[in-house]
């Protein structure tokens, strides 16, 4: 494609070079990826500014470039100049892969905690609807039995729009995404075109980045506010609101478009009553506008129930059968690393899930305490590199809710795993739990407590000999996650794979 007519998606006042006739053959915002007739994008960065890296550029074969700094312009490839390269790169990256979201009906999922399952649930009423549906989001990038693997919830533009055209190009005819604030900030999903924006919760995560949470929920915002504004190609945009958050209540006042509200109080478009929940899933009476129908899903507690609801109001928006609603919530029950089972055939519940901030921690911990028949272990950590305010509050939570609290590494990287567990006990220490050695905790140990083991292989298998017939033990954190980050190095590692070696060691 000729740099021209990318240069025409850009929106914005543009300083352009005299000759933009040169043919691109690709796109590049690392140089030491560039090849013979790429355009590279020189991004500013936090670590590091790909304006000091345009002449490596340029020594790999780039054929043209986009910049932010014009003292960095080139003079021996065409050139322009834009106020921001990511937006540039987002848009162009759509026309380059031939806007692959402009034909088919495009859902974007945000909020802190419940996206992933919340595309799981969409995707099969979807396929219920007789729409084969694509997915992006935290574990994989999949449609049918083609998978991508998933570096990043939301990827760069230019392999989310490459994605996006090779799914396209495979069948799918809707695709379904987790939209991360990271990817809203850097304008990663710019170039897509969105029929529906869904916002689940607002809660603490990612302020290592975003630094405080006006910030984080201004991120999300955009995509309500800027993303789903009026577009001639997606005149039907809607926008789906989990209305009993607070900061989706703000979210629905500043919405760009029309709104589909769904929660459990209040006047809402899409809800449900006499709800049940048991360790078998959950059951009751979904009310969508001008229907009521009974519904049973296999999915786990409260936080569950506002997934399908989410869901659920999601296909309302696209105007999908009842029908559809309900075969799709009945037909799906299991999410890899979302409260996934492992069988014991002994009478354990053991149950993985990706709870790594507190808000997800404490809506799992009092969903299973709700259902528990007898004692609660729960083994967790906290990332390191990441937010270190939120150690103690996991700490705290992990306390009030479990039985026995082992915790352990998630993903150290650079840190020093005792430094970070120090600071997850500080909170935990507040309730006046009593610490015991790992010993204590196996001789008829009544009442609660917590202790610490650093590695999370030893904490996952003391935590599996301590349970008995009818406690549930939930290893949280890590969730579908198939490895641990020990010292900047990557290590295989599954929670799944441990419980079930341990539950071997344990029932020979």
């Amino acid at each position: 494609m000729q740099f021209s007519e990318l240069i025409k998606s850009i929106p914005g006042p543009l300083r352009i070079s005299c000759d933009t006739g040169t043919e691109v053959t690709g796109l590049y915002y690392d140089s030491r990826m560039v090849k013979p007739g790429g355009l590279f994008f020189a991004l500013k960065g936090v670590a590091s500014d790909g304006h000091l890296f345009i002449d490596a550029a340029l020594k790999s074969g780039a054929a043209a470039i986009v910049l932010e700094d014009l003292s960095f312009a080139p003079s021996s490839v065409p050139y322009v100049q834009v106020d921001d390269a990511r937006l540039a790169m987002s848009m162009m990256a759509a026309e380059f892969y031939n806007n692959p979201t402009n034909d088919i009906p495009l859902i974007g999922i945000t909020g802190t905690n419940g996206k992933t399952t919340t595309t799981y649930i969409i995707e099969a009423i979807l396929r219920a609807a007789g729409i084969p549906a694509a997915v992006l989001g935290t574990i994989h990038y999949r449609f049918g039995d083609a998978i991508f693997p998933a570096p990043h919830t939301t990827p760069e533009s230019v392999e989310l729009q490459k994605t996006l055209r090779e799914l396209v190009d495979l069948g799918a005819r809707g695709i379904v995404m987790e939209v991360s604030s990271h990817a809203l900030d850097q304008r990663r999903v710019d170039g897509c075109r969105f029929d529906i924006g869904i916002f689940t919760n607002l809660t603490r995560d990612h302020l290592d980045y975003h630094k405080d949470m006006d910030s984080y929920l201004a991120s999300k915002k955009r995509f309500f506010t800027e993303l789903l504004a009026s577009d001639q190609k997606k005149p039907r945009r809607c926008a789906v609101v989990n209305i009993d958050d607070p900061a989706g209540r703000l979210i629905a006042e500043s919405s760009a478009c029309p709104v589909i509200t769904y929660g459990l109080s209040g006047d809402v478009h899409v809800s449900a009553r006499d709800v049940n929940f048991s360790t078998s899933g959950i059951s009751g009476v979904l009310t969508i506008p001008g229907r009521e129908s009974k519904f049973d899903s296999g999915l786990l507690g409260r936080f569950n129930l506002y997934n399908i609801l989410a869901a659920a109001a999601a296909a309302v928006a696209l105007e999908l059968s009842p029908e559809a609603i309900l075969a799709g919530i009945e037909g799906h029950d299991k999410v890899a690393g979302r409260l996934e089972r492992v069988d014991d055939a002994l009478g354990v519940t053991v149950l993985v899930d990706y709870a790594h901030t507190g808000d997800a921690l404490e809506n799992v911990l009092r969903t299973l305490r709700e259902i528990a028949r007898d004692r609660i272990i729960t083994v967790f950590g906290c990332g390191g590199d990441r937010d270190r305010g939120k150690r103690p509050i996991m700490g705290e939570i992990a306390g009030r809710y479990s039985d026995i609290s082992i915790i352990t590494s998630d993903n150290p990287r650079s840190e020093d795993p005792a430094a970070i567990i120090a600071e997850i006990r500080e909170g935990i220490l507040q309730l006046g739990l009593k610490e015991c050695a790992a010993a204590e905790l196996g001789n008829g140990f009544s009442g609660k407590g917590f202790t610490a083991v650093e590695s999370r292989r030893e904490a996952i298998r003391l935590a599996i000999r301590l349970a008995k017939a009818g406690d549930i033990v939930l290893l949280a954190g890590k969730g579908h996650e198939d490895y641990q980050i020990i010292g900047g190095k990557k290590h295989h590692f599954d929670d799944r794979e441990e419980a079930v070696a341990a539950l071997k060691g344990k029932h020979p």
